[in-house]
């Protein structure tokens, strides 16, 4: 026989957060690892001694992490973001019943805390999640944006090896006698170091990008700028900018 669900919401209900939380739920499992306590101390001096109570630091924090999990980056979507998940609400300690703080509250609670603060957080729940094994080392992930260098595709000059990188210098000098001692380049100024110039890739890596030049150099419309006639296959690996010894070469 087919049901039907009838809501009628109830004036008083028995509810435990506690019971609705899966145990393997990660918030839950973070909020038994995570002791925070150490802020009462920390932040204490940021504090008057009279005056209304400010919102917990424990749960400020909290809710920054929550934020940055979530990719939740408005203060204001937070709170809601908050409001509507059971396990997020056990893990900053509030009921389901129990007003969250104002969004505005989070954004001057920001703001009250010098930046020295938020790095000795930072700091602190680092060493408590190596020694609970959450972290293991094994891996870096490094966050970057790609920047307009101050240097030009033509510019680039080829590596050679280190052995032979004085005898390359001398060929590359200008002959006239006003100029025997600066490079004979498109660029007017050579920044870069004798290990910059020089080959530090592998014999295996060279052997790749060799491989992958013989395979463009059959195949022209599978290579990186192939709409451009003027376009050539350059690697890091084999090529530098004498101008922004800085700047790497992108695709």
């Amino acid at each position: 026989m087919q049901g039907k669900k009838d809501y009628q919401e109830k004036l008083f209900a028995h509810f435990q957060l506690s019971d609705r939380v899966p145990q393997h739920n990660f918030y839950r499992r973070l909020k038994e690892v995570l002791d925070l306590d150490f802020l009462y101390p920390l932040t204490k001096g940021h504090y008057g001694d009279s005056g209304q109570k400010s919102i917990d630091p424990v749960v400020f924090f909290k809710l920054c992490l929550v934020g940055y999990l979530e990719n939740i980056i408005s203060d204001r979507k937070l709170i809601d973001h908050c409001s509507m998940r059971l396990d997020i609400l056990y893990f900053i300690g509030y009921d389901i019943d129990e007003p969250l703080p104002w969004h505005s509250t989070i954004s001057r609670t920001r703001q009250l805390f010098p930046e020295s603060i938020f790095e000795k957080v930072f700091t602190k729940v680092l060493k408590l999640c190596i020694e609970k094994g959450m972290v293991g080392g094994h891996t870096q992930a490094i966050d970057s944006a790609p920047v307009k260098a101050n240097a030009s595709m033509d510019t680039l000059e080829l590596k050679v090896p280190e052995e032979d990188l004085d005898e390359h210098l001398r060929k590359v000098r200008a002959l006239s006698a006003m100029d025997k001692e600066g490079p004979h380049r498109r660029s007017k100024n050579d920044k870069s170091d004798k290990g910059q110039r020089s080959v530090t890739a592998s014999e295996k890596e060279l052997d790749a990008i060799k491989g992958r030049n013989k395979k463009w150099a059959k195949d022209q419309d599978q290579r990186p700028g192939a709409g451009n006639k003027g376009s050539k296959y350059t690697s890091n690996k084999t090529h530098y900018s004498p101008t922004d010894p800085d700047a790497r070469i992108s695709v």
